[in-house]
This record gives structure tokens, C-alpha cells and sequence, in this order.
């Protein structure tokens, strides 16, 4: 009996004494990324597009690694703005850029890059500098930090993205710096130098588990122009795609494409959008249309519509359900560029009442072409006969 209760307590002092092998790695939990970057859901970073409004509707901007195509409005430039933006974006957090133009010289575009705005805070120091100077309040705690800790924690949340002015150019020291790779595709007879100036360019983000100290942009501009010498070769520009979407998945960038629905082939077109990671499309509205203008409060400010066809999903399987894929694309006065989403049933009708346009894509929402939707009408009839 006394042998029994020996053995019990040697065995629970034991227990005490045993420690487990497991030990967390906290360095690894929480890695540092650097300026312009945040953290998302499933392991994802994303990199800001440059409009707050379209980082909050694709859920935070996009994934690092992912390839974002727009199908570009033969009426209007407005897939510029988009890329305007982008690429400022990247150049004011110091970030790597690519640009591709169809253009001659493609870095004359660089002047047209807007320019940051200023917010609140820095019109209200601008104007009264002397008033914060004679501020009093809580003045014990200014010897605990300097007065650049201080400006840093004022401009902490314009890390990740800005709002820019359309209206003021962007600052020549931003434009004239080593960050900045030009590319003319103009007289390129191939795609070859191309693909070979991007794999170089990535090769500086490379993908690893550890922290990321700097991420890239790669911005292709109407990269099927009618002026580029392969524009008839698609089987090529799809096999470029295709390697650039390869390449941007392995690294620490993104790449923003746009292209002209309407010198593509539908067959082509249809295989363009399945290679996006992020599809986006846009669209011109009429000057003084009254049906719109009555449908749409702030008709006055639209300059078109965006299209969301498809948000990327990195590292999971669940796909992305938004509440709205239509958002009206707004230039106020003295604001920065916005986007208001536009309410579904709304959405149906301004569908009716926008023009049509040249060029035809399967995941429009507003379609282009009344001649290709008769067509898929006749073809759905040929289908229903015996």
C-alpha cells in the first residue's frame, strides 16, 4: 500500500516537473513590412491602387503578387486615372516603378502624375503656425518626444495611401529619381525585350517568409495599342500576359495592365480577363443626359462608371462577394478622385441608358455591342431548335 502511494507521487511530481516542446516563435507571428504596405486576411499584403475609395471596395487594395487588368473605354481615357494614380501612389512611398507605353517617349507622361493632397491637418499648420507655436496644452510631455517623432505620428496615416490633386502636377524630385524604369513598346518587333526588362525589374522583390522591406508597381499602358508592332500577334501578348502573371506571383509586386477591348477578338478578349487576378472596366457617360441626371444625384461630378468584375483572391478558395459591382466615378472640384457605388436596381437602368460602345467583353456589365448581342440571340435560337 505504502509502495502504491510512492509510485502515485513520484509520477505526479514528475508531471510537475516535465516541460513541454513546444515554444512559439514570435519573431515570425507579427514580420515588419515597410511603407505603403498593410496586412490582410489569410497571409495577404496588400499595395495601395492610390484611391482610397477603390482600396476599400476591392477590401483593402491590391494583393501583393497579383496581376490587375482594365479594359479600357474607346470614348474616353478614363483607365489614365486609374494609372495616374497608381503609379504616384508608388512614387511618393519611394516604391520601384515599371512603366510601359505604346508612347515614343514614354517618360514625358510622368509630368501629368498628380500630386499629393494636403490634408486638414497640414492646411491648419500652414496657416497658423504661429497659434501652435503658442499652444500650452499638455506641454510636459513635448521634452519626451522630438519634434520629429511628432511630425512622423501626424503623418502616420498617409503610409499606406494619399489622396491626390488631379489638378497640381507631381513634384520633379519624385519624377527624376533612380526608382523609375521607362519603356517604349512603340517600335518593339516582339514581346522578348519587354518581358526581359520586368523579369529584371522583379527580380528585385523576391518573394520570402521574412519581412518585406520594399515592394514593386509594374504599369503596362494599352498594351494591345494598334501602333505596337506585335498587335497582331495575340497568341504572343497572351503568352506574355500569361509569363507576367508568373512572374508578378513569385515576387513582392503588382502589375497593372490595361487594354482596348475593342481591337482584341472576342475569343481573345474572353482569355485576357480569365488571366486577371483583379479585372476592373470603365466607362464614359454623355455630357447633360437628363435620364441620367435624374436617376443619379450628383450627376454633375460623374465623369463614368467603374466596373468590378473580379477581386483577387490570394491564398484561399473562398471567393469575394461585394455588395455593389457598379461605382460612379466622381471629379468635384478641389477633391480628390472618389467613387460612389451605385445602388443595384439603379444599376439595371443606367445598364438601358448608356450608349453603346465599340467593342465587345463577356464580363461587361453595360454591354457595347448591339450587333454582337443580336448575334448571341441568334445563336441561343439555332441552340433551342431540334
Amino acid at each position: 500500500m505504502v509502495f502504491g502511494f510512492l509510485t502515485v507521487a513520484t509520477a505526479m511530481a514528475a508531471a510537475k516537473t516535465r516541460t513541454s516542446t513546444f515554444s512559439r516563435n514570435l519573431s515570425s507571428a507579427a514580420p515588419s513590412h515597410g511603407p505603403g504596405l498593410k496586412c490582410g486576411p489569410n497571409g495577404t499584403v496588400f499595395l495601395s491602387s492610390g484611391i482610397p475609395d477603390l482600396d476599400k471596395i476591392l477590401g483593402g487594395g491590391f494583393p501583393l503578387g497579383s496581376l490587375v487588368m482594365v479594359m479600357e473605354d474607346a470614348e474616353a481615357p478614363h483607365h489614365m486615372l486609374l494609372l495616374r494614380n497608381f503609379m504616384a501612389q508608388g512614387l511618393v512611398l519611394g516604391q520601384p516603378l515599371l512603366y510601359s507605353s505604346p508612347a515614343r517617349d514614354p517618360r514625358g507622361f510622368l509630368g501629368t502624375l498628380p500630386s499629393p493632397a494636403a490634408s486638414k491637418d497640414d492646411k491648419s499648420r500652414e496657416r497658423n503656425p504661429d497659434q501652435e507655436k503658442g499652444l500650452r496644452i499638455a506641454w510636459q510631455y513635448k521634452k519626451y518626444f522630438g519634434e520629429n517623432q511628432l511630425d512622423g505620428q501626424r503623418d502616420g496615416k498617409h503610409e499606406y495611401s494619399n489622396e491626390f490633386d488631379l489638378r497640381k502636377p507631381l513634384e520633379r524630385h519624385f519624377i527624376n529619381g533612380p526608382l523609375i524604369d521607362c519603356v517604349s513598346i512603340q517600335d518593339c518587333p516582339d514581346l522578348s525585350a519587354l518581358r526581359d526588362r520586368c523579369a529584371t525589374f522583379l527580380s528585385q522583390f523576391p518573394r520570402n517568409d521574412g519581412s518585406i522591406s520594399c515592394a514593386g508597381r509594374i504599369a503596362i499602358q494599352s498594351f494591345c495599342a494598334p501602333q505596337c508592332a506585335y498587335s497582331n500577334m495575340e497568341w504572343d501578348m497572351l503568352s506574355f500576359i500569361r509569363s507576367l502573371k508568373s512572374m508578378v506571383r513569385s515576387s513582392n509586386s503588382v502589375a497593372i495592365v490595361t487594354f482596348p477591348t475593342s481591337l482584341l477578338s472576342p475569343s481573345f478578349c474572353k482569355r485576357w480577363q480569365h488571366m486577371a487576378d483583379t479585372l476592373l472596366s470603365v466607362k464614359a457617360i454623355q455630357d447633360e443626359d437628363k435620364e441620367l441626371a435624374q436617376l443619379l444625384t450628383g450627376y454633375q461630378d460623374m465623369v463614368g462608371f467603374l466596373n468590378v468584375h473580379k477581386v483577387a483572391r490570394i491564398n484561399t478558395q473562398v471567393p469575394v462577394i461585394l455588395e455593389a459591382t457598379t461605382f460612379s466615378i466622381k471629379l468635384q472640384k478641389r477633391r480628390p478622385l472618389s467613387m460612389v457605388q451605385v445602388e443595384h436596381h439603379m444599376a439595371l437602368q443606367v445598364v438601358a441608358l448608356v450608349p453603346p460602345r465599340q467593342g465587345t467583353s463577356t464580363f461587361d456589365c453595360i454591354p457595347q455591342n448591339n450587333s454582337t448581342h443580336d448575334g448571341n440571340k441568334m445563336r441561343n435560337n439555332q441552340k433551342s431548335r431540334p
